[in-house]
């Protein structure tokens, strides 16, 4: 890297899963705003076909006067030749594809267990979490022999498993995990600013909180805006809009978009607890089944849907005829901030700023009442090289028993996972609080999922 006062050159990412169709792109056009910063990111992904894709994009992108980040993007055929020199590394994949995602969503329905999400707690998560897990222990290796001063950003979901993976592997290494579902509540708070309390023009930024948990279960046990204490602002929200729902304004309103949400999980959590959650609503409900998702015909009245892989699917297929159209030159892609944190966190890692933002680290004390080294979310310090967490503090004891309840299982099913030890996957498959099955139930259904998703488990050695 080539430091010219203000701007960074030459800098190298390796971005792994560079056929991304969503991620990639929001790091592609980021990275075309910020004129600080230029360099080289190489592309890596066993879907070569979208990588090619992605790079023919990102160079189109950097051809473009109106863009101000100049950078070159190539395809590699490798993960070592992606590695290569790397400065920073980006971890963004799809374990699987839409057929395992079907049976990690869909096929514990059959047994009347419902996930909104299945991608970080229940059966979907656990099974997903096997699938993924190998191939973090694969690129933890990798980066600690060919470049272990690397900084890693992991944005591959089960978030805290896949993070926690890389430090189990290589404790020494410089990764962490990003997560934007902070930034929605922060949100929110800026628009009720707004609606109910007249301040206009609040920024997501500019809404300080102390952020508590671990990923897609964080909370908020401070928060203000230029000083002023927002905590009774939420109880004034969570009040007026407990039975309606509070869709703040987003294009995502529930029950006409299948991820919307109305925050009454949120609100009646908050009523349970006195803390503020900080996720979204089809998340939140997975940590707590029993109180929002045991009763199929009841799951709509908390203001979410369990978001339907076929959902999923024609997303994909109509964003790909957009992709083509961009590939061709048919249309341009519109130039607009991302709304995520990646290159933000660049930029202070490389000593342009300092950043005060949430990430999933391991525990190392911000986080009383969790075990040490497990992996925490909470606010973090990005400086020149260096991130320092932020003492969060510890929730309130029943929450925390809770949430321990998963902070076990995801440490157990890594362990599950390294020593090959499948009969511990089950044990942990059936102590999540959604498999509310007998023994032979519970064992039915692990041996289906795990069945349909054999052709990315040859690691445990499934056939």
């Amino acid at each position: 890297m080539n430091f010219d006062k203000n701007k960074v050159k030459n800098i190298n990412i390796a971005y792994i899963g560079g056929g991304s169709r969503e991620w990639a792109w929001k790091l592609m056009l980021d990275l075309a705003m910020e004129e600080s910063l230029s360099g080289n990111v190489r592309l890596y992904d066993l879907q070569y076909k979208y990588a090619l894709e992605n790079m023919k994009i990102g160079n189109q992108l950097s051809a473009r006067e109106d863009i101000k980040g100049k950078w070159k993007y190539e395809v590699v055929n490798t993960l070592e030749e992606a590695l290569s020199g790397a400065d920073f590394i980006v971890l963004s994949i799809l374990p699987g594809t839409f057929k395992e995602m079907t049976s990690d969503v869909h096929y514990p329905e059959k047994y009347g267990i419902y996930q909104t999400v299945g991608d970080t707690v229940g059966p979907g998560g656990i099974i997903r979490a096997m699938r993924t897990i190998p191939i973090y222990l694969e690129f933890a290796n990798a980066i600690k022999n060919i470049c272990p001063e690397a900084w890693v950003i992991n944005y591959t979901n089960p978030m805290t498993i896949c993070t926690d993976t890389l430090y189990e592997v290589f404790p020494e290494i410089k990764a962490f995990g990003c997560c934007h579902e902070v930034f929605e509540t922060q949100k929110v708070f800026a628009s009720y600013l707004l609606e109910g309390w007249g301040i206009e023009n609040v920024e997501r930024s500019e809404i300080n909180s102390n952020v508590i948990g671990i990923n897609h279960c964080t909370w908020f046990d401070k928060v203000s805006y230029k000083g002023m204490d927002l905590k009774p602002l939420y109880k004034e929200l969570s009040e007026k809009f407990n039975k309606i729902g509070y869709d703040n304004h987003r294009d995502k309103k529930f029950p006409v978009h299948p991820m919307g949400y109305k925050l009454l999980i949120a609100f009646d959590l908050y009523k349970k607890f006195g803390i503020i959650p900080a996720a979204g609503d089809r998340h939140l409900a997975e940590f707590f089944p029993d109180w929002y998702l045991f009763e199929k015909d009841k799951i709509t009245s908390w203001g979410i849907s369990i978001t339907h892989v076929s959902y999923r699917i024609k997303r994909s297929e109509d964003f790909n005829i957009f992709r083509e159209k961009i590939i061709n030159n048919e249309q341009k892609l519109e130039i607009k901030k991302s709304g995520e944190e990646g290159v933000k966190m660049i930029k202070a890692l490389l000593g342009l700023n300092d950043l005060v933002t949430n990430v999933n680290l391991p525990n190392k004390g911000q986080v009383k009442g969790m075990p040490i080294n497990a992996v925490v979310e909470t606010n973090a310090l990005f400086s020149k090289n260096g991130i320092m967490p932020v003492f969060s503090g510890e929730l309130p004891l029943g929450l925390n028993n809770k949430i321990l309840t998963h902070v076990n299982n995801q440490n157990a099913i890594i362990k599950a996972t390294v020593n090959k030890d499948i009969d511990l996957a089950f044990q942990v498959f059936t102590n999540d609080p959604m498999i509310h099955l007998n023994y032979n139930e519970s064992k039915k259904l692990f041996n289906e999922m795990i069945d349909n998703t054999k052709e990315y488990l040859s690691y445990w050695g499934v056939k």
